[in-house]
């Protein structure tokens, strides 16, 4: 008697490839991706090709995305010493041969122009996560002041092209990472009320501090001027101080409700400087509002919690540490962006997660996201 088998359908064939995809995490990336493209397409409506760009650059990061989350964890555990050696080395390049533009060295010649420092984005929480699964269950106070170390080489490197930027994700990351390792809180409160203290005399001493003749040596001049703009954006509202004051005139602007869809003044007048990139959160504040800002905010709200709640969920501590260093990366992203456009933190060009224009800030997103479904894939295929 003959055995008949039935020939799998196509959908049959690729359903076993989106098996165990986190569905409220899918249901975060496309509010945000939604918010971004109509946000893109208001703001850019007159400025080029912005919106076709931002589109195709968030397929791109769909498919890194969609490529990453294949990679179970262990895989990504073997790559994190290999990634992070490249990564430094071509810091160290940059450093010796790197290209410059506009005053900063940040770029590397290898067949085409790459900026190595984003690597480090991703190749820091995963050194790190590696280095805490290796010393699992016998931490010492020394494991700890190894991994500050590791932190500290591609930070200095970065921040001597400068980039004080990158410096602080890259850093953020590896700081979430050594935080959700298990850090006594007796050694976080104390550098924090020391940086509390700082902040506060500064402010106080803001007139001193920022007088013409004044070193601060430790930060770039370009730096110390965005400090002193933060604090005084009004001593130069025309030149240095005039993105702060722009941002919050049309967040201001916005009022409750918005002006309304491609409705905004301070936007398609141009008073809005980089409205597409750094500065398109005070665009989306003037056309949605008061109510369309919290409404975004909730969106990123949601995508960090889920993001923890993989994390929590993970099986393994390096699963752990690298979920919840990624979740930290998008906190970092919108924190210092929205901060930066309110002018409650300097200008550091850090782009709005899905809401900015920026291929390679897009790519870098799309893997930190597929990292995270990595994570979520490996509980619940485990679990099936």
């Amino acid at each position: 008697m003959a055995v008949v088998f039935d020939k799998p359908t196509l959908l049959q064939r690729i359903a076993p490839i989106f098996q165990g995809f986190d569905g409220p995490l899918v249901f975060a990336i496309l509010l945000l991706a939604c918010a971004g493209l109509m946000t893109m397409y208001s703001v850019g409506f007159d400025h080029g090709s912005r919106f076709a760009s931002h589109g195709r650059n968030m397929m791109l990061a769909a498919g890194v995305l969609f490529v990453v989350s294949q990679v179970p964890p262990q895989r990504l555990m073997a790559l994190a010493v290999p990634m992070y050696v490249v990564g430094v080395a071509l810091l160290l390049a940059v450093f010796l041969f790197g290209i410059q533009k506009k005053g900063a060295q940040r770029w590397l010649n290898v067949g085409v122009v790459i900026q190595p420092s984003e690597l480090m984005k991703v190749a820091m929480p995963l050194m790190l996560a590696w280095w805490f699964q290796r010393r699992e269950g016998q931490l010492k106070p020394l494991d700890f002041v190894v991994a500050g170390l590791l932190l500290a080489i591609p930070a200095a490197l970065i921040l001597k092209q400068p980039d004080l930027g990158t410096t602080l994700l890259v850093v953020a990351s590896g700081l979430a990472v050594i935080f959700f390792a298990g850090l006594s809180w007796k050694l976080i409160i104390p550098p924090v009320l020391l940086g509390m203290v700082g902040v506060v005399t500064l402010i106080a001493m803001e007139p001193q501090w920022c007088a013409p003749d004044v070193d601060w040596r430790v930060l770039h001049e370009y730096q110390r001027q965005r400090v002193c703009t933060l604090l005084d954006p009004f001593k130069d509202p025309l030149g240095k101080g005039f993105h702060i004051i722009q941002g919050m005139i049309a967040i201001g602007s916005g009022g409750v409700w918005g002006k309304g869809f491609m409705q905004g003044t301070q936007t398609h007048l141009e008073f809005i400087p980089e409205r597409t990139t750094d500065f398109i959160f005070a665009a989306f504040s003037e056309e949605f509002g008061l109510v369309g800002t919290l409404a975004l905010m909730a969106a990123f709200l949601f995508l960090l919690i889920r993001g923890l709640i993989i994390a929590m969920e993970a099986p393994t501590l390096f699963s752990r540490l690298v979920a919840a260093a990624m979740t930290a990366n998008f906190f970092v992203y919108a924190f210092v962006n929205m901060g930066m456009v309110s002018g409650i933190l300097p200008v550091v060009g850090v782009p709005l997660p899905f809401i900015s224009y920026g291929g390679t800030a897009m790519v870098t997103l799309g893997v930190c996201l597929g990292i995270l479904m990595s994570v979520a894939k490996s509980k619940r295929l485990m679990q099936s």
